[in-house]
């Protein structure tokens, strides 16, 4: 059997078809009541900071980057980070998570949030976001809100909504 290697690249407008059938295989029809899809919801990715992962021409994952306006200054939203299941388990997000955060830090940008499980993403930086301090468009569990900050101390400077940006 031959081993075929995993390629990471910025996602190209021909991957959306594919992207959009893993996260309806990963993730069902409910994503879009989720919080972080309304965030998203009619504003493209940022093309430098999303990426998709191939095993051969065949797409395997997907980490998405969104900006957005958080707490008086801008900030990224990160998601959805979608591995096909038949490819869980061998790497995949924790590669997509680690591209996606290098080419926000080499960007510039000093802040990305989330909503997703702590144990998982705490590995690349990830702390959960004081409650209240700064405030979602929807339900979410604060346990789940969670901010990397790639500039020491702009957590501190920010209080108040996350909006999408129109």
């Amino acid at each position: 059997m031959t081993s075929l290697p995993l390629t990471i690249r910025p996602e190209h407008p021909g991957d959306a078809a594919a992207i959009e059938r893993l996260h309806e295989r990963a993730f069902g029809p409910g994503r879009y009541a989720r919080t972080a899809f309304r965030l998203r919801e009619g504003q493209p990715p940022a093309p430098a900071l999303s990426f998709a992962s191939h095993v051969g021409t065949f797409l395997v994952g997907s980490v998405r980057v969104t900006p957005v306006a958080a707490g008086g200054g801008p900030a990224l939203v990160l998601g959805p980070l979608t591995v096909d299941p038949a490819f869980e388990g061998r790497g995949i997000g924790a590669a997509l998570m680690n591209t996606a955060i290098e080419a926000a830090r080499a960007g510039g940008h000093e802040l990305i949030l989330l909503v997703g499980d702590e144990p998982y993403y705490a590995r690349f930086g990830f702390k959960r976001i004081p409650p209240g301090q700064l405030v979602l468009p929807g339900p979410a569990d604060p346990a789940r809100f969670l901010a990397l900050e790639l500039r020491e101390g702009v957590m501190a400077e920010r209080r108040g909504a996350v909006a999408a940006l129109r």
